[in-house]
């Protein structure tokens, strides 16, 4: 049993499905109908602000929960449905590279990784495959052997003119590589150019795994239960995981298990263990080291805007990035802080963004988006860049989720509470980064660069069920199996022992894939639940 049917999700249970073994999955949302995505309607950054909007305290669907942030730094995104996140990522596809896992033995931070990058380096291949990656091999940010199965998207005029500011200043740069299909593929058609990925593609041209995975696992005979919202993960008198139960209209089920995987998300994962709480285990199932929820890790996301002279047709996808840096991404200890940051040119999503951009700040205050010159303003939007910024976020357990005590869900189960601050060494990631790009802008011949934003959003939910050797300091072994419950297993983002400095697909994949197959190659050595 799968509990929720997101990326992870999809990556485990088809491979299961295809190993034989029978995959039921619970998921609180639904199937996504790839009609009433945003992308192609007119109104579609207005459908994106409300119904598609990457909050779920925006959203306010019944199949979401609240997020209490009143007590974090930015707002928390997931999505909750058939596909998950990846619904409405932007298919941006990096690696964590080889130091990523090795913090605390380079610059003696966070802890290491219990496996390296070479030990997930065939997951990554075989997940890239699947979720069809497209870009161009022999990245030197990368060790030999990133060859993304299909070709590099086009950078466009964006990329074309970001890249020769770059070139000037001697500056790592890439084409994008993304989880977007530039070949038609059995599932997906090539890429469109719609620039509006981080809405959901209503072409299906965005490896979101309700697409390139979860319809295969049905064929093949998994089940998704939707609108199945877990309450709780039941054990057996031996202290094994033998099931959930779950509310589907109000009405309580029971769906038994041999073995269990948690793949509700950063949030939703220690939100549930916690709720498990029983005699057994009072602190939160699979709990015993205290740290599930604790080590929340969000890459607080940064941008900076340069407008320019010629029209960029800045609206062409995708997005995804045209070109990425990774410049600035390892430690060097003259800047005053460890671990850095990588670099994604993402397209503008429209006018309501580009608006959003040019006011948000007060940067360009005195030149509001109304009044007289205000269409020419408008206009302006097809001639701007933005660089985002994913800084490395270093695990606090002061950083943590926890249950709410007075706020609830739809059925009446704890509202998750998140506490989050942006660290010092995180914050000054931010401001050089900042710097450095605004210093690409101009070196690119932007005729005026600020700074659009700064914890503005988050999608990467990481680390609240810390992997590790140790049981007394993490919550799940190097396969993903809890410590506590042998035949339970986290296969999503929670396990991150760090965040790294890039997306976070790309690991999530591979993590379960090798989890997955893990499972599959031991079932019969795998304890089970009554």
């Amino acid at each position: 049993m799968i509990v929720g049917a997101g990326t992870a999700a999809g990556i485990a249970a088809r491979h299961l499905a295809e190993a034989g073994f029978t995959v039921v999955a619970l998921e609180q949302g639904t199937w996504v109908d790839p009609g009433s995505l945003p992308g192609n309607k007119p109104e579609y950054e207005l459908l994106g602000s409300k119904n598609w909007h990457p909050s779920p305290n925006v959203r306010g669907r019944r199949e979401d929960y609240p997020v209490d942030t009143t007590e974090a730094d930015l707002p928390v995104w997931l999505y909750n449905g058939v596909g998950g996140s990846s619904v409405l990522y932007g298919g941006i596809w990096a690696r964590a590279l080889p130091s990523d896992f090795r913090a605390r033995t380079l610059d003696g931070v966070a802890d290491d990784w219990p496996i390296s990058y070479d030990e997930l380096l065939p997951y990554y291949q075989a997940v890239e495959r699947e979720m069809s990656v497209s870009g161009l091999a022999g990245n030197p940010a990368y060790p030999p052997g990133f060859e993304p199965p299909m070709p590099a998207a086009p950078i466009h005029r964006t990329g074309r003119t970001m890249a020769e500011g770059m070139n000037k200043l001697g500056w790592h740069w890439w084409p994008g590589t993304n989880s977007i299909p530039t070949q038609n593929r059995t599932h997906e058609g090539k890429c469109v150019r719609y620039g509006i990925c981080r809405m959901g593609c209503p072409e299906g041209a965005k490896s979101s795994t309700d697409v390139t995975h979860w319809r295969d696992a049905v064929a093949l005979g998994a089940e998704v239960i939707t609108r199945a919202r877990v309450a709780r993960v039941t054990v057996d008198e031996r202290g094994r995981a033998n099931g959930a139960v779950y509310l589907r209209d109000g009405v309580e089920h029971f769906q038994a298990a041999s073995v269990v995987l948690m793949a509700a998300g950063g949030i939703g994962t220690p939100r549930l263990l916690l709720m498990s709480a029983s005699e057994r285990f009072p602190d939160g199932l699979a709990n015993s080291s205290g740290l599930v929820g604790k080590r929340l890790m969000l890459h607080p996301y940064a941008a900076s805007v340069g407008v320019y002279d010629d029209d960029l047709e800045n609206w062409l996808g995708p997005a995804g990035e045209h070109i990425g840096s990774m410049q600035f991404y390892e430690t060097d200890s003259s800047r005053g802080f460890v671990r850095g940051a990588k670099w994604a040119l993402l397209p503008i999503a429209g006018p309501l963004e580009a608006a959003e951009k040019w006011t948000d700040r007060g940067s360009l205050a005195g030149e509001a988006l109304w009044g007289d010159g205000s269409a020419d303003r408008m206009k302006s939007f097809v001639r701007m860049l933005q660089w985002h910024i994913v800084p490395e976020d270093l695990p606090e357990e002061t950083n943590a989720v926890s249950l709410h005590p007075t706020l609830t869900d739809s059925d009446g189960l704890p509202a998750a509470k998140v506490r989050y601050r942006v660290s010092e060494n995180t914050n000054k990631i931010i401001d050089f980064n900042l710097a450095r790009s605004l210093e690409a802008h101009e070196a690119a011949g932007a005729l005026r660069t600020w700074v659009a934003g700064r914890n503005f959003m988050t999608g990467h939910n990481t680390g609240t069920a810390k992997m590790g050797d140790d049981p007394a300091t993490s919550v799940v072994d190097r396969f993903g199996r809890a410590h506590d419950v042998p035949n339970l297993y986290i296969i999503d983002a929670s396990v991150f022992t760090t965040s790294t400095g890039v997306n976070p697909t790309a690991t999530i994949c591979a993590l379960a894939k090798r989890t997955a197959t893990h499972i599959a190659s031991n079932a019969r050595n795998q304890e089970v639940g009554s």
